[in-house]
């Protein structure tokens, strides 16, 4: 079981370029975290409801996951490619790289 991996700038890129446009990326921060700092484009999915919500995610498109760090996200990535997820990609750094990609500070 495995899952794909982005980095930061490659992942602001592709948003920026418009191709992410059919695909889902998923925030598995907390609502807390979201509301400090998030891209709109992203859904929030905190991580302890991903087993409950899965029948609601797509497995025909990838699926980005991003957190604070990128540590929670390669979790999800790992448990979603276990239940059959061949589309999970890990936004590597989180959302404080990607913060840093549009020149935002987020600690």
């Amino acid at each position: 079981m495995t899952f794909g991996r982005i980095g930061p700038d490659a992942y602001a890129r592709k948003q920026a370029q418009g191709e992410l446009a059919d695909t889902l990326t998923i925030d598995v921060r907390q609502p807390e975290e979201w509301e400090y700092y998030h891209w709109e484009e992203m859904e929030l999915c905190p991580m302890m409801t991903i087993p409950e919500k899965l029948e609601e995610l797509p497995k025909d498109k990838p699926l980005y996951v991003v957190c604070a760090h990128g540590v929670r996200s390669e979790h999800v990535c790992r448990y979603l490619s276990e239940r059959g997820f061949d589309n999970a990609v890990n936004v590597e750094g989180g959302m404080a790289a990607l913060a840093a990609v549009r020149g935002f500070r987020y600690d």
